[in-house]
């Protein structure tokens, strides 16, 4: 099958009643969660992963992946209007957009926003498709040893990636290979780690660190902040349509930001927040004019939109062409698909086309949708902002203690969650990004697998993972990575840039 031939599957596939029916509704979910503030794509995926085990895997894994690029739309809504970012990826969009709506032109804001992201989103639905083919074919040529040091890369890069402290970062993924390994061995079945508690035999539930982590920690970080006073600048929107003007500064930051957002969203611990800071920096460099920027410059909106719904976007490329999730979301949409039975990864392409096809054309879609889901209801989601935490954090907690109960029907899982949820709070009090710790949790068990495959190929030898060409450079890259990070000059420019 040609390139024409997969999309036509893909759109075959996408323009089912089920599809589309699960797609919007990821769309709005991913559109809610992205305007009000203390929910994001990873708490809300966490929750609804017990209600995807009983979905179809195409109709699950459209849904999620409409949650996350969904919410890089929502998060603009609020940064605009009210200055308060609904998802972590907007804080850049809030610099420049709530200036533009304190001088009149909040609706030129928003669908600059709209635009660009839509912009955005097509051109990174087309790049999944055009490499995901390329980077399959290669990947069919991996063995254990070049999958151990494909992991081994993707972990050291998220450290690389991981705002804040080096040593913070190497700490968290550490811990979170400590948690992957709790279970049963994979040879012998004798349990390890377990503390003598039988629900522990199958290892630690995904589902409830996530939750705790990114659901239940947030929960207590804001109620801590207190619910602060949260009013609409511009109640009444009127030149939703940017002029010539306009449009002039704005394709061209759209398409940079894509192409860096395409670009950084494929990088393990990339994505579509660090794409958006990318973004912001990159153009404030390449302006005539920088002052402009913090004071309602076009392209500090159109910029980093673009960038951070395109880095959403590719970061499906990783695990769906080699089986390696590149970011926490990424993680848990694995974990969803490996409880269904589906291995992400270049045998997807073979064995799960009309999924594998599906989602891609789905991604399309659910741009288009957001494009008119946003533009005509925005006073809607703006307003929802202004509902209190303390009737929202109630209805949160619920939700979660169910879906995790669900998993297994037992207790254990909500008391994991309810501790993990106080280990993340404590993570956010020591600054240590959890997003590591959970990639390690993944990618632990898969690499301890390749390892001991490698070993048992090669006869104990340990050599063969650099007699492999592509194992070898695929070390060669993390040593550099290393090496790189540790020189005193390059760790303090990345010290610098993440503090910018």
């Amino acid at each position: 099958m040609d390139f024409f031939d997969h999309i036509t599957l893909g759109f075959q596939a996408a323009f089912t009643i089920n599809a589309l029916l699960y797609c919007f509704v990821g769309c709005l979910l991913g559109t809610l969660i992205g305007v009000l503030p203390g929910l994001g794509p990873a708490a809300t995926i966490s929750m609804l992963l017990p209600a995807t085990f009983t979905l179809e895997p195409s109709s699950a894994l459209i849904m999620m992946a409409g949650i996350y690029y969904g919410a890089q739309y929502g998060g603009s809504t609020t940064a605009i209007l009210v200055n308060l970012p609904g998802e972590a990826t907007s804080v850049v969009t809030a610099i420049d957009g709530y200036q533009m709506a304190r001088q009149g032109r909040a609706g030129i804001a928003l669908a600059t926003a709209a635009i660009s992201s839509f912009i955005a989103g097509t051109i990174a639905t087309l790049v999944i498709a055009a490499f995901a083919v390329p980077l399959g074919a290669i990947a069919e040529s991996f063995g254990p040893a070049e999958y151990f040091s494909l992991m081994l890369l993707g972990l050291i890069t998220s450290v690389v990636l991981a705002q804040g402290s080096l040593v913070k970062a190497l700490a968290m993924v550490a811990f979170g290979l400590l948690l992957g390994m709790v279970g049963s061995d994979v040879n012998s079945g004798m349990p390890r780690l377990d503390f003598g508690f039988q629900e522990l035999f199958d290892g630690i539930n995904l589902v409830a660190v996530a939750m705790g982590v990114f659901g239940l920690a947030e929960i207590i970080r804001n109620l801590q902040g207190g619910d602060e006073g949260r009013t609409l600048h511009a109640k009444r929107l009127a030149g939703l349509m940017p002029r010539w003007r306009d449009f002039k500064a704005m394709v061209p930051a759209a398409l940079r930001g894509t192409g860096l957002g395409t670009v950084l969203g494929i990088l393990p611990g990339g994505g579509a927040l660090l794409s958006s800071f990318a973004s912001y920096a990159l153009e404030k460099k390449l302006a005539d004019d920088p002052s402009r920027f913090g004071k309602g410059a076009i392209e500090g909106v159109a910029g980093p939109e673009a960038a951070n719904n395109a880095g959403a976007q590719t970061s499906f490329i990783p695990l769906l062409a080699l089986g390696i999730p590149s970011n926490v979301i990424m993680a848990l949409m694995a974990g969803a698909l490996i409880i269904q039975g589906i291995q992400p990864g270049p045998g997807m392409m073979q064995e799960q086309p009309t999924l594998f096809w599906g989602l891609i054309a789905s991604m399309w879609i659910g741009n288009l949708m957001l494009l008119v889901l946003n533009l005509p209801l925005v006073g809607v989601w703006a307003k929802l902002v202004t509902v209190p935490y303390d009737i929202l954090y109630p209805a949160i907690m619920v939700f979660c203690a169910i879906g995790v109960f669900t998993l297994n029907n037992n207790t254990f899982d909500i008391y994991l969650m309810l501790l993990f949820g106080a280990v993340g709070y404590i993570f956010i009090k020591l600054d240590c990004e959890p997003a590591p710790m959970l990639l390690g949790m993944v990618l632990g068990p898969m690499m301890e697998d390749n390892l001991r495959r490698a070993m048992l190929l090669s006869r104990g030898d340990p050599m063969t993972f650099v007699e492999r060409p592509i194992s070898a450079a695929l070390l060669a890259l993390a040593v550099a990575a290393v090496i790189a990070v540790a020189a005193p000059t390059l760790r303090a420019q990345r010290e610098v840039a993440f503090k910018e």
